[in-house]
């Protein structure tokens, strides 16, 4: 699969290709914070396979948490485009951020502990309390 994409500006843009490791909604607060409030989706694509094609995000890490995740994002408009998982050879990236996201198909509802009353996850959709397998 090659995927597109881009910040809301058009300053920053990414390709990434590779087989998906992940296409999720993730429902944890942090995921939250970061959407405005609703579930965060996203697809993990192999890090081998993800590149910047045109201009270079910023990061931010946080400092108080032992495994951090970094988040990359527009310095220009503030779009987050991805996040890096410590360990995890993936880019994360955001759905929001694909030239085409339908190619975005949901496999799962992660962190569904933290999810709000508000929150949708649609009918059929493998639902799990934390990740799958813990």
């Amino acid at each position: 699969m090659r995927l597109e994409g881009g910040c809301y500006c058009g300053e920053v843009r990414y390709v990434a290709e590779g087989d998906p490791m992940m296409q999720a909604q993730c429902h944890c607060r942090e995921c939250q914070y970061i959407s405005g409030g609703a579930p965060n989706t996203f697809i993990a694509m192999p890090a081998a396979g993800f590149s910047y094609i045109t201009g270079q995000p910023k990061q931010f890490t946080r400092k108080d948490l032992e495994r951090a995740v970094t988040r990359e994002f527009c310095a220009e408009c503030g779009t987050h485009l991805v996040t890096k998982v410590p360990g995890l050879p993936a880019a994360i990236l955001k759905v929001g951020t694909l030239d085409e996201p339908k190619q975005f198909q949901p496999q799962m509802a992660i962190y569904t502990c933290d999810m709000q009353e508000f929150h949708a996850i649609p009918a059929g959709m493998k639902t799990f309390e934390k990740l799958p397998g813990r």
